[in-house]
């Protein structure tokens, strides 16, 4: 016993030692970063940038902390509820909501400098405003784009769709129909997680689904424009059989064997799953990257950027924001979004030559930039739980073929506009 405290007060003792950033005797400041940086390459470039900035700032000294995707939000939850979070943040915009309103997040309006407020566009910015403030920095955004077997679809002699002259979703319905057959399918819908994926590429046919009425509470609607997208993608699985069922409840990695292996034409992932394709596929196999199918309002998709913010608890906001506007100078982003695959959001960065090459589909994603817009979800408090108890099965059961379109809504609605009205009394 005697033991066990003893190591439990050299734990507690460990921990509050490096609990927030603070200052050194000497007047030294101690900034904790925590990236959720994974890929290899991402992970270089963050310490890499780490290093730079501690080399050339003697006096303020950043930590890096390794976080984790997975975790990150109960994480932050439990960090913060102890007093422990990190001065600089990394997440995503849809992750922000219950954070920002629950005063975790400083508010960053007045924090940064002109050049990054100028650089980042205001559609990037709605990302992160909550209420009145801006509680993170968008920095890293990901479209979803169509990875296609070049070759099969050069064969099938199909009209090849640009970011200028997408596919409509009733021509890529029809497409993967005639491409599918004596076992192999047209598409491959990876949708363990389904949500996003419906919301965000809803956008494109004007889908809000989230309607903030004049006292700025929201409710669900599941009106047209929003059955567009689930109809397309529950007729393939369902009707046509151009959509393989067994993928519905995969993750996008799980989808590349058969995509390597010739069992499906295309594949919808997010932008950063190029390099993954780069890595795994076999020898000679010819791939390429297209824009997502496009609805009445055009190529326009939703996207929740990753995020660098502040914690409210953090004793050294001003020297945090001068670390996030270094980190984020128009090359140091380009590095960032070389690392992880992605697109940035400085109209500076996107404008750099190393993402516009035809190579790995850099230049379709860099032609999708100016139509990535906040995703619907994004300031609407309760949507997590909303998405994981009510929206997720519902989607999950749609696209199965287990539920018609009429039960769906019922759901959506009904029970989802009691989980956001416990959120907004």
């Amino acid at each position: 016993m005697r033991g066990r405290l003893i190591g439990l007060l050299v734990l507690t003792l460990l921990l509050a030692g490096c609990t927030s950033g603070g200052s050194a005797r000497d007047g030294r400041i101690t900034l904790r970063f925590q990236s959720l940086a994974w890929q290899e390459e991402s992970v270089q470039a963050n310490k890499e940038l780490v290093k730079e900035w501690n080399a050339s700032h003697p006096n303020v000294n950043v930590q890096y902390i390794q976080g984790s995707w997975d975790s990150v939000h109960d994480q932050l939850l439990t960090s913060f509820e102890g007093g422990e979070a990190p001065d600089i943040i990394h997440d995503a915009s849809d992750d922000l909501a219950d954070f920002a309103y629950g005063g975790y997040l400083a508010d960053l309006r007045d924090l940064l400098p002109a050049r990054l407020k100028s650089d980042v566009p205001q559609h990037s910015w709605d990302t992160t405003t909550f209420g009145d403030g801006v509680y993170g920095v968008p920095f890293l955004q990901e479209p979803r784009v169509l990875i296609a077997n070049a070759t099969w679809l050069k064969r099938a002699g199909v009209r090849i769709p640009t970011a200028q002259r997408p596919w409509s979703w009733p021509e890529f319905r029809k497409i993967t129909e005639q491409l599918s057959g004596n076992g192999k399918y047209g598409v491959a819908w990876p949708l363990k997680e389904p949500v996003s994926a419906t919301l965000n590429l809803s956008l494109s046919t004007g889908g809000e689904l989230f309607h903030r009425g004049a006292d700025g509470k929201v409710k669900v609607r599941f009106e047209a424009a929003d059955q567009v997208v689930p109809r397309t993608i529950h007729d393939q699985a369902n009707t046509d059989h151009s959509a393989s069922p067994t993928t519905l409840g995969s993750g996008g990695s799980d989808t590349l064997p058969g995509f390597f292996g010739g069992k499906y034409a295309m594949v919808p992932l997010g932008f950063s799953y190029r390099q993954q394709i780069v890595q795994q596929s076999p020898k000679g196999f010819d791939w390429q990257v297209l824009p997502a199918p496009a609805g009445a309002d055009g190529p326009t998709q939703g996207v929740s950027p990753q995020t660098l913010s502040i914690a409210q608890g953090s004793k050294h906001k001003k020297e945090a924001a001068e670390f996030i506007d270094f980190l984020l100078r128009p090359r140091n982003m380009v590095r960032l979004a070389l690392g992880d695959w992605m697109l940035p959001t400085g109209t500076q960065a996107l404008e750099n030559p190393a993402l516009h090459t035809a190579k790995n589909g850099w230049a379709t994603g860099t032609a999708l930039a100016a139509d990535l817009r906040s995703a619907p979800a994004q300031s609407v408090r309760g949507y997590p739980e909303w998405k994981d108890k009510v929206a997720t099965p519902a989607f999950q059961e749609y696209y199965s073929g287990a539920i018609g379109l009429d039960e769906l809504r019922h759901r959506l609605e009904r029970d989802g506009n009691l989980v956001l009205a416990r959120y907004q009394r």
